[in-house]
Parts: C-alpha cells; sequence; structure tokens
C-alpha cells in the first residue's frame, strides 16, 4: 500500500469541506501515522508487488446460484431428454434430496457478437456487450451449501469462518486511490442483506479498517454520518478535540491496538466522508440517457439499477473494490425455475450490461475488472416438479475489462451441463487471477496468523493457479 498517498491528508480541504472546522479530528489524525506505518504495508516495492492491468473492481454477486442451461450454457440433450429418468454416471448433487427427472429448458438460445457466443433469451442486454465479456462456462466450487461456497469466495476456505474477504485482501495489498472514501464499499439491497449477511465483507483477521464499508441505495448513503441537529459545531469540536486527546494517551500506552488505530481512522474518514458521500452517490447528477441506460425509469430494474450506477460512481471515484448485492438468494430456484429464472433475469440483465457500455464509454473499462458471478449452478435434474437444486461441479459466470478477453468462451461441461469438463476454473484460481490483473502476486501477499503466512489462496494447499487463458 502506498503509505505516502494514504497518509496525506490536506487539512485545509478537510476544515473548508467539514462545516464543523473539527480542530479534534485533525490532531486524530496524527495520531493514524504510527498505525499505518505497521497496518499498511508496502506500496510499488512491496514484494507481491508485479505489474498491474487494472486498480479496482466491481463485483456484481448472484446471490442463489443462477441456472448456467437456461442462460449461458445450451444443452440440446436436455429438451430431447425432458421427463426421462437419468441413469447416467455423472454425479449429482441434490442439497434437498429431491432429484426428479431430466429438465429441459423453454428458454431459446441464440448467437451473439463476432465469436457468436450463445446466450438466453433471458439476457438480451447481456448479449449486446458479449464482445467486450469472456464467459466462464468451467467454474467449479468445493460445495453445494449457500454459506459455505460464499466463505471460498469471500475468504478461500469453504471450511474456515472469519477469514478477510476478496476486498479487504485487495485494500490491504493496494491500499486508497482516495483519501475521502473508503476503499472498499459494499451495496446491499434495501429489501435486506444477502444471505450469511456482513460476513460477506468481514476483514477476518486483517487490521480492522479493511472491512468493507456498507453505503445504503435509499437515505442517506451512510447511517450517522451527520452531526445531529442539536449538536452545535463549537460543542462538536469540543468532543473530538477531547476525543483525541484520550486516543492519543491510550494508543501510546498500546501501540499495537489495531481496533482503536481503526476507530481514528473511521472517526477522520467519517468528517471528510460529509461531503464526499453525499456526492459520490447523488445519481441526480447523472443525465437522463445514463439512468435510462441502466433502467432507473422501469419499476422491474430500478433498485438494482440504482445500486449498479452507484458503483460506477464510486470506482470513478476512487473506491478499489465495490460489490453489489440482492436480499436474500434470488437465483436460489427449487421451485418454479422457469419463472424465477426470467424474473431475476428481468432485474438485473439491463444494468449489468449498462455498467459495461458505460464503463467503456468512460474510458474505465481497461482499468476496471467486472465479475457477474453467483456462489455456484443448478443441476440439469428437477427438483419436485419445476425446480433445480445446487450445483457445484460445473457453473457458468462472466468476467469484463482490467485485462480479461474481450469477446471469448472459455471451458465447457459435459453434454447435460453438470460437470466441467475442459479449462476448469476453481475460486482459488479465480482469486489468482483477479489480483494477477491488479498487480498482486497471489503468492507473495500473505500475513502472518496463528503461527502461519495466511493468503487469499492458500496456494500451497489449493494449488492456485493464475489462468493464463483468460487474459488478453
Amino acid at each position: 500500500m502506498d503509505t505516502t498517498r494514504v497518509d496525506r491528508l490536506n487539512r485545509r480541504a478537510f476544515v473548508g469541506r467539514s462545516a464543523m472546522g473539527i480542530t479534534g479530528m485533525l490532531a486524530a489524525a496524527d495520531l493514524l501515522r504510527a498505525e499505518r506505518a505497521v497496518a499498511s504495508v508496502g506500496g510499488t516495492t512491496a514484494p507481491w508487488r508485479i505489474p498491474a492491468r487494472a486498480d479496482r473492481v466491481i463485483c456484481l454477486f448472484q446471490n442463489g446460484g443462477p441456472s448456467q442451461m437456461d442462460l449461458f450454457d445450451p444443452k440440446p440433450v436436455l429438451n430431447r431428454l425432458n421427463g426421462q429418468k437419468y441413469t447416467g454416471p455423472s454425479k449429482v448433487d441434490a442439497i434437498m434430496n429431491r432429484p426428479g427427472a431430466i429438465l429441459g429448458t423453454p428458454f431459446e438460445f441464440r448467437k451473439h457478437g463476432a465469436a457468436g457466443i450463445e446466450l438466453s433469451e433471458c439476457l438480451p442486454h447481456t448479449a449486446k456487450i458479449v464482445d467486450e465479456i469472456t464467459l466462464i462456462r468451467s467454474m467449479q466450487a468445493d460445495t453445494p451449501c449457500h454459506e459455505a461456497a460464499l466463505r471460498l469466495w469471500g475468504g478461500g476456505s469453504s471450511v474456515l469462518a472469519g477469514r478477510p474477504t476478496v476486498g479487504s485482501w485487495v485494500e490491504y495489498g493496494l491500499g486508497s486511490l482516495n483519501d475521502n472514501l473508503p476503499a472498499y464499499v459494499v451495496l446491499p439491497d434495501p429489501e435486506g442483506p444477502p444471505v450469511w449477511g456482513s460476513n460477506n465483507w468481514t476483514n477476518g483477521w486483517l487490521p480492522a479498517r479493511y472491512q468493507g464499508t456498507v453505503f445504503r441505495s435509499q437515505g442517506a448513503a451512510v447511517l450517522n454520518l451527520e452531526t445531529p441537529a442539536d449538536v452545535t459545531a463549537a460543542a462538536r469540536a469540543n468532543q473530538l478535540r477531547h476525543l483525541a486527546a484520550f486516543n492519543r494517551r491510550h494508543l501510546d500506552r498500546f501501540p499495537d491496538n489495531t481496533d482503536l488505530a481503526a476507530r481514528i481512522a473511521n472517526f477522520e474518514m467519517a468528517a471528510r466522508m460529509q461531503t464526499s458521500a453525499p456526492e459520490a452517490t447523488d445519481l441526480s447528477q447523472e443525465t437522463a440517457a445514463t439512468r435510462a441506460l441502466y433502467g432507473l425509469d422501469n419499476p422491474a430494474t430500478a433498485s438494482y439499477g440504482k445500486r449498479v450506477l452507484m458503483a460506477r460512481r464510486l470506482i470513478e471515484r476512487g473506491v478499489r473494490y465495490v460489490s453489489v448485492y440482492h436480499a436474500g438468494q434470488p437465483w436460489d430456484t427449487h421451485s418454479k425455475n422457469v419463472e424465477e429464472t426470467r424474473r431475476v433475469s428481468g432485474m438485473v440483465d439491463q444494468p449489468s450490461a449498462a455498467l459495461i457500455t458505460d464503463l467503456k464509454d468512460r474510458g474505465l473499462l481497461d482499468s476496471t475488472i467486472v465479475l457477474w458471478m453467483g456462489e455456484f449452478g443448478r443441476t440439469f435434474l428437477s427438483e419436485g416438479s419445476d425446480g433445480r437444486d445446487h450445483s457445484r461441479w460445473g457453473f457458468s459466470i462472466w468476467v469484463a475489462g482490467g485485462g480479461f478477453k474481450c469477446g471469448s468462451v472459455h471451458g465447457a461441461t459435459d453434454e447435460f451441463g453438470n460437470h466441467a469438463v475442459d479449462g476448469i476454473v476453481r475460486f482459488h484460481d479465480l482469486h489468482a487471477t483477479l489480483l494477477h490483473l491488479l498487480g498482486i502476486d497471489h503468492r507473495e501477499l500473505t500475513v502472518e496468523h496463528d503461527g502461519r503466512p495466511e493468503s487469499l489462496t492458500d496456494h500451497e494447499v489449493t494449488h492456485a493457479r493464475v489462468i493464463p487463458e483468460l487474459l488478453a
């Protein structure tokens, strides 16, 4: 992390923007330098730094597990054998233990783009940007359980909870591009949190300041950011001056207390965010054409489109890593697979494609990685009469920008869309490739924890590798 940049505090701008003129916070800023010299690491000379293709990430996480054979991976044999009992050798997940007959799809697939990539009719907007993405049809997860698969994607282990998540590692390794906004931001659905809640953006055992910061898409972007109306500027400045003095004495006694140092950093950041956060999330500054591009004029796409557009505004202002989530797990189609796949696709297809178009038009796509992914896929057998169960063995995601190939398909599944059989990509490999494009050697970005060097990929155990076939 570039400590020179991170530690830089424009005091004149800070005082000018803060309606309170918080002198106490300026004193608190001085306390951060000692903590940042320890908790902030590296810079371009850090041992893990390599040449980078990108410097920020937007992850459009599709909670629940989108059905690959209904969206991305056409399998004609499923319609030919629809309703028949499966007698083949392939291992099939059945979390709900209700495996049924082979289940076809009513959705028509057509070829799109220069490469003729086949996509479902559920994704008409993605079809328009297909020349900008790499469709990976050969993902595999270690587990078909939601929480365990989320642990695997987020922290690199399906078994161990509480590990630092991807965004925390990215911030830890690269630092901040904007002193006035968090480096790692999360945009949950206003209808509720995703499954597993805030564990999806925990800092784990990294210093507390690397946890994802939640921004809301309704009302105030960050809760409790503004000074209460009945507290005067002078009173607040006096409070913070005394707080800074207490914190200084405490930090002198316990210099290794990263929670205290993070708390001071959060106070400092909150003061600077009083103007930067509302501006960054104010979508009224966008043109009518941009708002329409993201579907903000359509009730079906407005909520998701708003969060995706906020993600673009945040990375445009220097946020390193933004995660966009749904409420619950809308892709978890244990019943009514056709109706629910059509409905959720209608919510996310236009905003997701709009993000790629918008980033490219603004010259940001080359430096921004976009991930469109869930935690696993669905089975080719029915659950009950009209649902699909979880499947870990072979599923689809897409990636774009930041050094990934354009207009290509990577990997393949078997004829039923169940098992990846060519070009297998595990989450550990996706982590390694993502970090590689961000200028981080995943084998070198480690932190001592419980007596061993810990990393996101734990490559000596997982044998995680960068996938060169995904790179432009």
